[in-house]
């Protein structure tokens, strides 16, 4: 349906809805004791003009956009609503549980006190829906075969639906219209064009036992985008679908029985391919990284994400270390042809020096996460590699293929003894030592033959290593001082190492001074 039939169907609206409340003041005005039922104010203007209802008119509702599309808007004879061919009056009732009930609705404790709409219906039609088949059945309908069908001059089967009350709904009946339209029609590409039309109806689908228009209903939800309140409506009605119905929506919203068994966390899955994505991506691309580090912090649990950075920085420390281990080792340099082994270990370093890029991008999410204690007690234990390091820094070959790969290094190595320096990561004594213990020849190392990093990296690490020695015990922080002496430049020049030795030897004196004074 065209822009243009939309409007021509609006303007047609709003005349009958007007017209209709013109003829209802006249009726007011020389009957005020008629009795009124309130029928939809603006989307079912046309039924109320055939008899199905009549609005109150004290308070009429304005016209808002519907999420129901109009499927018909005039009475075709033997079609919805006809009253001169139908056989079945349908009341729609408000303000009780969702019932049937057949025969007089007049039963009721106060009818007319209750919004209802009435609407005209053929019992041929709408014996397509499962539940009326079933109540317009003789086994319902005539449980007493001496007793007649409808004892009423009308000749009519009258039933009753009894709805919920619609909160603060303006058109309560819209859906149950809409849904009854589709009896007569089957046009549900035209009736079904959002999720939230599919929603209102799906519910009244599922109550008529409709399965044509509950399939449709699904099919088109499983097809389309939903936001986040439409999905906790899909939430809310699988419970009531089919298994083969409900399958396809259960599979976009909850994983699968087979990922979940497998001992292994969707989500961290997805995080953890996220992250290896990123990591091995273009150096350049700063905006993925930037990205994927906001993802981290949105992210609903903490300890997945620590599981994950966890896990990925274990991968690439691991890859680092097998690298450098064979690009140190004499045995692989004295095999093979000479250019092919130059060419794989120049592969090898270079590989390495990624890989160490990867651990500090990991390291500073560690650190801004506040989930870096795995990543500083698996730092500090790397006996193995810092002493392959120290090899490869000695000599010049890497000098062209891994320039920076010094000032990676170091950088890696400030970030977490910073963390461990200021508290943010409470690490034992244990990996307090470790971390200098090994750590402290490299940084010696570059400071004496290796200028790939600046100066201030070796000046801030001098300073934390020195931090984290005063917080060793006396015997422990002796041997690491004395590893310290080739910080000193000058004596005006070397601060930090003063105050290192004058603490150290104040606590090692002040035991010897109480022995003194006893």
């Amino acid at each position: 349906m065209s822009s243009d039939d939309n409007k021509i169907l609006y303007i047609t609206d709003l005349c009958l809805y007007f017209a209709f409340l013109r003829s209802d003041r006249n009726r007011e005005m020389s009957s005020t004791k008629k009795r009124q039922r309130v029928g939809s104010s603006g989307r079912l203007s046309s039924y109320t003009d055939t008899g199905c209802g009549e609005p109150k008119s004290e308070d009429p509702a304005p016209l808002p956009a519907l999420s129901l599309r109009r499927l018909t808007t005039s009475i075709i004879p033997g079609g919805f609503n006809d009253s001169t061919t139908a056989d079945v009056l349908l009341r729609l009732q408000l303000g009780g549980s969702p019932d049937f009930s057949v025969g007089d609705p007049s039963s009721t404790s106060d009818p007319a006190s209750l919004p209802s709409l009435d609407l005209h219906l053929h019992s041929s039609i709408i014996c397509r829906s499962r539940y009326f088949a079933a109540r317009l059945s003789d086994r319902w309908l005539r449980p007493d075969p001496s007793i007649p069908v409808d004892s009423s001059s009308s000749g009519l089967i009258r039933l009753t639906l009894k709805m919920p009350s619609p909160g603060n709904c303006r058109r309560p009946f819209d859906a149950h219209v809409a849904v009854l339209q589709l009896l007569y029609t089957s046009d549900f590409p035209c009736s079904i064009i959002s999720v939230s039309a599919a929603l209102e109806m799906l519910p009244v689908a599922l109550e008529l036992l409709f399965d044509d228009c509950v399939r449709a209903c699904v099919r088109f939800i499983e097809a389309v985008p939903w936001t986040e309140e439409e999905e906790e409506g899909v939430l809310s009605l699988i419970p009531f679908l089919r298994e083969e119905e409900s399958e396809n929506l259960l599979a976009r919203v909850f994983p699968a029985a087979t990922t979940a068994g497998d001992g292994k966390n969707i989500s961290e899955e997805m995080l953890y391919g996220l992250i290896l994505k990123v990591i091995h991506s273009n150096p350049g691309w700063a905006s993925l990284k930037a990205f994927m580090a906001k993802l981290l912090r949105d992210y609903s649990s903490r300890d997945s994400v620590k599981r994950v950075l966890d896990r990925a920085f274990l991968e690439s420390l691991g890859t680092v270390k097998e690298l450098l281990g064979e690009y140190a080792s004499p045995d692989f340099r004295v095999a093979g042809d000479n250019d092919e082994t130059e060419a794989i270990q120049r592969l090898k370093i270079h590989t390495a020096k990624v890989n160490v890029r990867n651990l500090l991008w990991l390291v500073d999410r560690m650190l801004e996460l506040n989930v870096a204690d795995t990543a500083a007690k698996e730092w500090s234990d790397q006996s193995a590699l810092t002493a392959d390091l120290q090899k490869t820094f000695r000599e010049d070959t890497w000098r062209n293929i891994a320039p920076g790969l010094p000032a990676l290094v170091l950088r890696c190595t400030s970030r977490l003894a910073n963390a461990i320096a200021a508290g943010s990561i409470l690490a034992p004594r244990q990996v307090r030592m470790e971390l200098v213990k090994h750590w402290l020849p490299v940084l010696n190392v570059c400071r004496e033959i290796v200028y790939g990093a600046p100066s201030e990296v070796y000046q801030d690490l001098e300073e934390t290593f020195l931090q984290i020695i005063s917080t060793l015990p006396i015997s422990d922080a002796q041997n690491l001082l004395q590893e310290c002496l080739c910080f000193t430049r000058n004596v005006d020049n070397c601060p930090h190492l003063t105050l290192a030795f004058t603490t150290w030897f104040r606590r090692a004196n002040r035991h010897q001074l109480d022995d003194s004074m006893s």
